[in-house]
């Protein structure tokens, strides 16, 4: 399967993006939106990436005006507006993440793109065999997460459904491997590898807030300065979204058939509610007003160090277990949390550090205290304490 010509439906931050690294990589790309003032936007944003890379002289003027050259911008996601998408090897759907609109665009590009055109989702945290079943040929669907900003973070994420064929699976990710990506494979499970595993980092930062532990800038100031993470979560989620960020969580939840361990936060709700976003709207856990006043952290090594502690034993955990149920294998985690959110190290290799005994013990004193299975120690966690084998065993235990 050699895939040329590639189209791209959604022009957002993310569709744009992804475009923009297949036009790099010398592809013809078709990139549709319904809303003409997102294509404005995208080709300004192409525009402005090829002017810096010029100046930068990773590109001449000449090669530049030939990555610009390879786009064309089509209003409209009809039927009939999508006809230049036919001819594509390739479509990538970036729309709003919401099931039934990511489900009928798939069924319209089924009737406009050739029979073996592979059809991809950008989906963060959907049911990849959900979307396919809104298609006939449900095998040549597969997801295709990439990370924002789509032409500088370097992790793909490859989701082959149960419907997926392999050829296909293999096709994709060799040519997100040609664009110079670091892939990983994950299974059709909630959130996948990164948007699953990540959830603690917000979840429990946000529970020890709630609990009065700490407030958010001492938690962020632990989390960066002794845990070495470069944004705290607080800071992180303002700057994502909440609205984003929250829909991922509670999506994860919801599919997880409410599994405590991924319970969204009703602060982060009322943000929401409120129209708090972060920085997008000047609000959200911190204020973004001009001259507004920064909160200071408390900085407490010892406080600060309790903070890491219990985040980093979810995390870990969460790591371990997705191992475990076969999201994924234990190489593809570690390089998922390093290359897709930049986490300092790989999780598993720093539950060894820290000891896999020390973080089971963390695990079952916080569920004796809370008595909130949110903190149940995976079983494979308990098994490698159990056999003194490392967390980046590969075997089965």
């Amino acid at each position: 399967m050699h895939i040329r010509k590639i189209g791209v439906v959604g022009a957002g931050a993310m569709g744009a993006g992804i475009a923009q690294v297949a036009a790099q990589f010398r592809h013809e790309v078709v990139l549709c939106d319904a809303h003409p003032m997102a294509l404005v936007r995208a080709r300004a944003a192409h525009q402005k990436a090829m002017a810096r890379e010029v100046e930068k002289q990773r590109l001449t003027q000449e090669e530049a005006e030939a990555v610009l050259a390879r786009f064309s911008y089509v209003e409209g996601t009809s039927l009939g507006d999508l006809a230049p998408l036919a001819e594509c090897d390739l479509v990538i759907e970036a729309i709003v993440e919401q099931l039934e609109p990511k489900r009928e665009l798939l069924r319209t590009l089924e009737s406009v793109v050739r029979p073996d055109a592979v059809l991809a989702s950008n989906t963060s945290s959907l049911s990849i065999a959900a979307l396919a079943g809104a298609c006939r040929h449900k095998s040549r669907v597969v997801g295709l997460h990439f990370f924002n900003p789509a032409p500088i973070m370097p992790l793909v994420e490859v989701i082959p459904a149960i419907t997926t064929s392999a050829e296909v699976a293999t096709a994709v990710r060799a040519l997100a491997d040609g664009w110079r990506k670091v892939t990983v494979m994950a299974s059709d499970t909630p959130g996948f590898i990164v948007n699953r595993v990540a959830r603690p980092f917000y979840g429990e930062a946000m529970r020890m807030r709630e609990e009065g532990v700490a407030d958010c800038a001492t938690i962020d100031w632990a989390l960066k300065t002794i845990g070495g993470f470069r944004m705290g979560p607080f800071e992180l989620t303002d700057f994502i979204g909440h609205d984003v960020n929250f829909a991922v969580t509670r999506s994860v939840f919801d599919a997880m058939y409410g599994d405590p361990r991924y319970r969204p936060s009703l602060q982060q709700q009322r943000l929401v509610e409120a129209g708090w976003l972060g920085r997008k709207t000047g609000r959200g856990f911190y204020d973004y007003a001009e001259g507004a006043v920064q909160p200071s952290p408390v900085e407490d090594p010892a406080l600060g160090q309790g903070i890491v502690d219990r985040v980093l034993a979810m995390l870990i955990n969460e790591a371990v277990d997705a191992v475990h149920v076969g999201v994924c294998s234990v190489a593809d985690v570690e390089l998922a949390m390093t290359t897709g959110v930049n986490y300092p190290k790989g999780l598993l290799a720093w539950g060894d550090e820290i000891g896999p005994a020390t973080v089971l013990a963390r695990l079952q004193s916080l569920q004796f205290e809370t008595g909130d299975d949110r903190y149940r120690p995976s079983v494979r966690l308990r098994r490698a304490v159990q056999a003194g084998v490392s967390l980046t065993d590969t075997r089965r235990l």
